[in-house]
Formats: C-alpha cells, sequence, structure tokens
C-alpha cells in the first residue's frame, strides 16, 4: 500500500473514532437535569405522537366507514393474541419512554410517572379512535392489556430498579396469511404486524438478576412463550379451517433467551443498539407444548 494510502486510510479511522466519541458523549445519560435535552424530548414526542394519530385517522380509519362512539367486548378472539400484543407494545413504549427521560437526566419518580405511562396514553387514544369507526370499536380488553404492560415495566422498576423479566417478540411466515392475505397480511411486513399464527411472546427472565451470587452468566435468560395456530378469522365460530378440517389450538413454549443489554461494552452506541434489539427473541432451541403433543424444534423463532 502506497504511503498515500496509508494517510488516507489514518484519517478514515480518526474521523470514525472522533464520530463515535461524539455519539458515545450524546447518548450519555446526564447525571442531573438537562432542561434542553428534557425540552428536546417533550417536543419531539408531543409532535411524534400528533403526526401518528393524525396520519392514522387519515390513512387507516379514512378506509372505513365511520360510526357513533362504540364499544366492543372482542376478549375471546385471536385465542386473546392481539391482547398479549398490547401487553408487548406498552411494555416497550414504557420502557423506552422511562429511557429517553433517563437521558435527560430526569428523576426517576418522573420518569416512571410520564415517561413510561406515555405509551399507555398513546394507546388509549388509538383506542378512541377504534370507538368511531365500524370496523372495530374501543375495547377494554385492550386497555387492560395496555395497563398490564406499563404495569410490568413500572411495577419491576420500583420493586428491583431494573428489569429481570423482560417482554419479548418472535415471528415467523405461516401459510395461513396465504389463506387469508387481506386481514393476516399479503407481504412480509404486514405478516408481522397481522398474522398470529406466526408471533410468539416471551416473557424472558435474567437467571443472574434473581441469584446475584451465583456464576450463572449475566447475559442468559431463560424465555416462556406463547403462540397461537390455526386462526383465520378472531372467533372459531365464523373460523372456515373447521371445514377444512383443521382447529385452532394455543401453544406453549420453553426455550432459552439472551440477554443482549448484558454484552460487555464501552460503546454507548452499542449499547443503546443492543437495547432496541433487546425486544426480540433469539433463536434457540425451544420445547413446544400444546393440546396433542410436545415438540422440540431446534431453533425456534
Amino acid at each position: 500500500m502506497k504511503q498515500g494510502s496509508l494517510k488516507y486510510l489514518f484519517l478514515l479511522i480518526s474521523i470514525i473514532s472522533f464520530s463515535q466519541s461524539k455519539i458515545d458523549a450524546f447518548l450519555t445519560p446526564s447525571d442531573s437535569l438537562n432542561k434542553g435535552r428534557r425540552n428536546a424530548v417533550i417536543i419531539s414526542e408531543t409532535s411524534l405522537a400528533s403526526i401518528s394519530l393524525i396520519g392514522l385517522n387519515q390513512l387507516w380509519y379514512a378506509d372505513f366507514e365511520r360510526s357513533k362512539f362504540h364499544t366492543v367486548n372482542d376478549n375471546n378472539e385471536w385465542l386473546q393474541m392481539d391482547k398479549v400484543g398490547h401487553v408487548f407494545t406498552s411494555y416497550q413504549l414504557a420502557k423506552h419512554g422511562a429511557q429517553i427521560l433517563n437521558w435527560s437526566g430526569v428523576k426517576k419518580q418522573d420518569q416512571l410517572l410520564y415517561g413510561a405511562t406515555l405509551g399507555f396514553g398513546f394507546l388509549a387514544a388509538v383506542e378512541v379512535l377504534d370507538g368511531y369507526s365500524q370496523e372495530w370499536g374501543f375495547s377494554w380488553g385492550d386497555i387492560l392489556a395496555n395497563g398490564i404492560g406499563t404495569s410490568v415495566y413500572i411495577g419491576q422498576e420500583l420493586l428491583w430498579n431494573e428489569q429481570r423479566i423482560a417482554i419479548k417478540y418472535s415471528f415467523h411466515q405461516t401459510n395461513f396469511a396465504d389463506k387469508r392475505p387481506d386481514k393476516l397480511g399479503e407481504s412480509f411486513l404486514e405478516q408481522v404486524l397481522k398474522d398470529y399464527n406466526g408471533q410468539t411472546y416471551w416473557l424472558s427472565a435474567n437467571l443472574h438478576s434473581f441469584f446475584k451470587k451465583s456464576k450463572i452468566p449475566k447475559w442468559l435468560n431463560v424465555a416462556f412463550g406463547y403462540s397461537g395456530e390455526g386462526m383465520l378469522y378472531g372467533s372459531k365460530t365464523t373460523d372456515n379451517q373447521i371445514i377444512n378440517g383443521n382447529d385452532r389450538y394455543r401453544q406453549f413454549y420453553l426455550s432459552l433467551d439472551l440477554n443482549l443489554i448484558a454484552i460487555q461494552t464501552n460503546s454507548k452506541f452499542l449499547r443503546t443498539i443492543f437495547d432496541i434489539f433487546n425486544m426480540i427473541k433469539i433463536p434457540f432451541p425451544s420445547l413446544e407444548f400444546n393440546k396433542n403433543r410436545c415438540v422440540f424444534h431446534l431453533f425456534y423463532y
């Protein structure tokens, strides 16, 4: 390599190192209240929530007939997979809402009061929009699920000052979406959001956090999953899979998992990336228990 090329390589490495240090400094939480950061967080979150609600109202709900505000009881639909999805979403919104305020140097109690309840408030507003749509309706079951997810985060912070049990998500494609793509999704991304047959929600418990003096690796979790299969419609009474000889059933899983935030690194940027992706359950050998049998999966996701 020519000497000139070496100089350019050295310059590139220097720029990357400088950028990395700047990013790490920016991502480091303030040790006291930083009003600039706090105000930026409030303005950004308020704007984002408002834009999201307006966008949903204009782009999503506009495709369906409006109605007077009404409620629905959908607690028996989709094997409660939609309710578990609400628990997962509200938990993640609570977690990241509190962490953003922690980055601003806001006191712990205010992080939980304002940051962790932000997701619940946003999801409640979406539920109100559902109430004015003929297609859906305001669901008290959804509100309860949102409250459970928020409470799981806040409760652990108050009890242990850490998240020993995380709520996670995994997904695999199924052939059910092809049978009803309008409801379960046509593209992969739509199926990730809509096909309950391919979704699994997990309680991922960090073993070391419960046994502090043990030699159990801090990155090792044990995970308990819940899913369902055989669903084309919300209700079994309208599910045409009965005609096809298939029936819906619940699935329970036991597996291992990784606690990504326990991976040692001095980079705040990498820690942030690990924290974001920690909501996804890492594929591992798993045992499935359903009404018919016990199945071993070499890698389940």
